[in-house]
C-alpha cells in the first residue's frame, strides 16, 4: 500500500510516503536473570534481557509493565525491575511501521527482587515470630497530618485519646515473620474502619468521614523497600512497606505504601501519603 497526496493550488505537489507496510513477524523474548527450575522467579537481581524482533520496523515502544514506557530501536535491552518480592508483570512492545502502523505482542513475567529487611526491623517489628500492636492512644500525634515534603503532623497532631469516637482505638494489627524473613501482617478492625472524607471513594465506597464496614482480616504479604520519599536517618529508618489490597494499617488514609519513620520493640510511627495528598501518620505501641 502506498499513500499519495495531492495540493492543488498555482502547481500541484505530490508527496509520496511510499509503500506502508506493517511490521510482521514479530516476536518478543524476556529471560530472567537466574531463573531456573529452582527459582523460576529468577535470582533476586530483577534484571531482565527483554528482546523484541521482527520484519519491516523502525522502531520498537516497550511497556515494561511497571510504569514505565521506553522507546527502543534495536528492540533489547537488559531491564531491571525494582519492585521487591515475586511480581508479575505484563511487557508489552508495539512494533512501529512506516506511518506510524503498529504490530502488538505482550509476554507475562514473573520476577523476584530481593531486598534485605534489616534486622532491627525484622526483630522490632515481630519479636522474631509474630507481634500484636494497636493505636498508641495515650501518646501525643497518635494520629496528624502535615504537608507531602515534611515528616512531622505539623498541621493537626491529636491529643492523648481524642480519638475515641472515631474506633480505631480497638485495632489489632498482627505482623509476622516466616523462615524466610518475609513479613505478613493481619489486620482485625472489629468489624469498622475509620476513613478520611478524600479517601472514601478509594475503597469504593460513598459518604462522608466516618467509619465504614471494611473487611479487614486476613494475611497479607508485605514488600518492603528502601523509602522513596526525601527523609533522612536524621528523621526516618528510611524503609518502607507496601499493603496489597486495600492497603489497611489502621485508618483508610486510601494508601497502600508506609514508611517507618522510627520502631522500637514497643512503639511505631508511620507515615503516608494519602489519597489528598497530605502526609499522614499514625503511632502504634504493642498490644500489652
Amino acid at each position: 500500500m502506498s499513500l499519495v497526496i495531492g495540493i492543488s493550488s498555482c502547481e500541484k505537489t505530490e508527496y509520496s510516503f511510499g509503500n506502508i507496510t506493517s511490521p510482521s513477524n514479530l516476536t518478543l523474548t524476556a529471560v530472567v536473570a537466574g531463573a531456573d527450575a529452582a527459582n523460576p522467579s529468577g535470582n533476586g537481581s530483577g534484571a531482565v534481557t527483554i528482546t523484541a524482533t521482527a520484519s519491516n520496523v523502525l522502531n520498537y515502544k516497550v511497556d515494561f509493565g511497571d510504569g514505565k514506557v521506553q522507546m527502543l530501536p534495536s528492540g533489547t535491552i537488559q531491564y531491571k525491575y525494582t519492585m521487591p518480592g515475586v511480581n508479575e508483570f505484563t511487557i508489552s512492545v508495539n512494533a512501529v511501521g512506516t506511518a506510524g502502523v503498529v504490530s502488538t505482542i505482550s509476554k507475562k513475567i514473573k520476577v523476584f527482587v530481593a531486598f534485605e529487611i534489616p534486622a532491627a526491623i525484622l526483630q522490632n517489628l515481630t519479636g522474631g515470630a509474630s507481634k500484636k500492636w494497636m493505636c498508641d492512644k495515650d501518646a501525643d500525634a497518635h494520629f496528624g497530618v502535615g504537608p507531602n515534603d515534611g515528616f512531622a503532623p505539623i498541621w493537626y497532631a491529636a491529643g492523648p485519646n481524642s480519638r475515641a469516637a472515631d474506633g480505631f482505638y480497638d485495632d489489632e494489627i498482627t505482623f509476622g515473620k516466616d523462615a524466610n524473613n518475609q513479613i505478613t501482617m493481619d489486620v482485625d478492625n472489629k468489624g469498622n474502619t475509620f476513613v478520611l472524607g478524600a479517601a472514601v471513594g478509594f475503597y469504593g465506597l460513598t459518604g462522608a468521614e466516618g467509619q465504614f464496614p471494611i473487611m479487614s482480616k486476613g494475611v497479607k504479604k508485605l514488600s518492603f523497600m528502601n523509602a522513596t520519599s526525601a527523609s533522612t536517618p536524621a528523621n526516618s529508618t528510611r524503609i518502607e512497606f507496601s499493603v496489597p489490597g486495600n492497603g489497611l494499617v489502621c485508618i483508610g488514609m486510601g494508601s497502600t505504601n508506609y514508611e517507618i519513620l522510627s520502631l522500637t520493640a514497643t512503639t511505631m510511627n508511620l507515615r503516608t501519603i494519602g489519597k489528598d495528598g497530605l502526609a499522614w501518620y499514625q503511632k502504634l505501641k504493642v498490644k500489652p
